[in-house]
């Protein structure tokens, strides 16, 4: 007998408990959270007496559409309404309406009353006036629920109520609501609750309940809600259950069961020092408690996205964070990179993308974590490499050096992977086409620069002479087919363009070609034949083709080129493909049909005959 005691107190304390999404929900405009714009306009109304018979509130779930229809309700039947346009709890039809026995305010929920029997009833209701107050006012809640049949028949008594009856329909997907039912509405839009709001109401209702908090925490709540109100107030039911009297943002993330900032902080942190291990294992140790890699990596993305953020400080206001959070996010900003963080972005997405189709998700996630760490770490070989020394700006002096090149050339100078001597080019032969069309430039060459950073840059000059030509090619590199057969052709004149040179990634291009080659004749023959001659320097690759519709080709397959060109040499940058017209005298060769054709005809009149004779169409 002594159990039944304790069973009746422990009913009585559940009994008491009132969730927070219920115990405080707004009961006045002024209250709402996050919807300034629909309850001034409302209260706007309500003062200047232009009601309208139908309202539509529509929105994400959990912003307050109900809510603010059942204050709009309470409030226009207030016997005694405040200066400020709030209703005010004190009368009549305010308490019938807070006791919930008010005869004036009906609601019903179309997810299951929303049959054509449903609106019969409810337009017999509508026939009733109110017993207090003005106006009689009908909230259907989920009104996209309702049928085709149950829509045709509130057509005519939502377009022509009662003076008396007002509408109000809530949901949360206008789309389904048929224009007809749309055109005979005012329409109000809800926001979704930004996390600055809706971290002050927390910090509210927290004081109210004498919960401790930090930020974090709050924070955490309000992210996770996603917009919604009533989804951060039962969050917040539920961390407090858990942690008790005060909140731990470790456990409240626990609790929630999603990733702390920590761990994105940690992630970030290892792969901007090129650290893949660390990176990998914090990967286990998330995969370990329970979440998934396509949560990691849209996590991670979006973490990166706010540490983009933060790079200027009109982007800063997108990043809806505050307090010590915020401090920290500027500061692990500060070492990232724009360009790594765009690319980082970018590749997350391509990760994010490629769930659907990967057999083996974590590997895919590892690959992406090891790819993002290789691209700090080849940022930190080139931070180390030595920049190359500058050319003289007189073409004399760089034909000198060209000629002699163990004399005057040290071995810091940036060379091909198999430096040998250029042979004398035979006069009549024209020599390899250029990236560029040359143009006139002035006698006088523009010095070149070299930059300090990592990724040195050489800014390449005219050259009048042939041995300045062979100069030039001797250090900026050479065709593939020659490199491969050991030999060295020169280059002619072009026009100043900026080469990005990267030693590393020409010589992965070079020990690997032959492979890519064989993979590119297999899947694009006639790419494998353009391809053939093409000069490499670092991650550019420079060729010259005989008409413009290769050039096209070329370029509309250059995606497919430059990922083939990467999965075969392993390489972490980008791949720039320059491709120009051949405009030498051996560019006679026909390429379309039609110019086979006459080229055929050209060769031997009487084809040209025979076509006369047959009257053949050869457009």
């Amino acid at each position: 007998m002594g159990i039944y005691p304790h069973k009746e107190s422990t009913q009585t304390m559940s009994s008491n408990f009132i969730v927070s999404a219920r115990k405080y929900r707004p009961q006045t405009f002024e209250s709402v959270v996050g919807q300034s714009h629909i309850t001034t306009t409302l209260k706007n109304a309500i003062a200047r007496q232009q009601l309208a018979h139908a309202f539509l509130f529509c929105g994400p779930r959990g912003v307050g559409k109900t809510t603010c229809a059942r204050i709009f309700a309470k409030t226009i039947n207030c016997l005694n309404p405040g200066a400020d346009g709030e209703a005010c709890g004190q009368c009549e039809s305010c308490r019938s309406f807070n006791e919930g026995r008010s005869f004036s305010i009906h609601e019903l929920d179309a997810a299951s009353n929303n049959s054509v029997e449903n609106i019969r009833d409810l337009t017999d209701q509508v026939r009733v006036p109110p017993q207090i107050g003005s106006y009689s006012v009908f909230i259907i809640d989920e009104v996209h629920m309702l049928s085709q049949a149950a829509f045709n028949a509130f057509l005519k008594t939502l377009e022509e109520p009662p003076h008396h009856a007002i509408f109000i329909l809530a949901t949360t997907e206008k789309h389904k609501i048929p224009a007809t039912i749309l055109s005979r509405c005012q329409i109000y839009d809800f926001q979704r609750i930004r996390i600055e709001d809706a971290v002050g109401y927390l910090k509210t209702i927290a004081e109210r309940e004498g919960v401790a908090y930090d930020d974090e925490s709050l924070h955490l709540i309000a992210r996770k809600a996603d917009g919604g109100m009533r989804d951060a107030l039962s969050m917040f039911d539920k961390a407090v259950s858990f942690c008790g009297g005060n909140l731990a943002y470790k456990e409240v993330a626990a609790t929630l069961n999603v990733l702390d900032y920590d761990t994105y902080f940690s992630v970030t942190e290892a792969i901007v020092d090129g650290d893949y291990k660390r990176a990998l294992l914090i990967f286990d140790e998330v995969l370990k408690k329970g979440f998934s890699g396509q949560t990691f990596a849209s996590g991670l993305a979006t973490h990166l996205r706010d540490l983009l953020m933060c790079k200027d400080p009109q982007t800063l206001p997108l990043l809806e964070i505050t307090g010590s959070l915020l401090d920290k996010y500027k500061a692990q900003s500060g070492a990232c990179d724009i360009g790594f963080l765009f690319g980082a972005i970018a590749h997350l997405g391509t990760i994010d993308g490629g769930f659907r189709t990967a057999t083996n998700q974590r590997l895919h996630v590892e690959l992406g974590l090891m790819r993002l760490a290789g691209m700090c770490q080849k940022k930190k070989i080139d931070i180390a490499q030595p920049t190359l020394p500058q050319l003289s700006a007189e073409p004399a002096t760089a034909a000198a050096t060209a000629a002699q090149p163990t004399q005057q050339q040290p071995q810091q100078q940036v060379a091909t992977p198999q430096p040998i001597a250029a042979p004398t080019p035979k006069p009549e032969v024209a020599p390899s086409p250029s990236v560029a069309s040359p143009t006139p430039i002035a006698a006088e060459s523009e010095p070149v620069v070299t930059t300090p950073n990592a990724a040195a840059t050489i800014h390449s000059v005219p050259y009048d002479s042939e041995a300045e030509a062979k100069g030039r090619s001797a250090i900026l590199g050479n065709t593939i087919s020659d490199i491969l057969k050991g030999g060295m052709v020169a280059d002619e004149t072009q026009e100043a363009v900026a080469i990005h040179y990267d030693p590393y990634s020409q010589q992965k291009i070079l020990r690997n070609w032959e492979g890519f080659m064989e993979r590119l004749m297999m899947e694009h023959p006639r790419l494998g034949y353009a391809l053939k001659q093409t000069q490499v320097t670092g991650h550019t690759l420079s060729m010259a083709v005989k008409t413009d519709i290769l050039r096209d080709e070329v370029l509309r397959h250059q995606p497919e080129i430059t990922l083939l060109l990467q999965e075969c040499c392993q390489l972490d940058g980008s791949i720039v493909l320059n491709v120009s017209i051949d405009n030498s005298e051996d560019n006679s060769l026909p390429v379309r049909a039609i110019d086979k054709v006459h080229y055929l005809v050209e060769q031997n009149g009487e084809l040209g005959t025979l076509i006369q004779e047959l009257e053949l169409d050869m457009q």
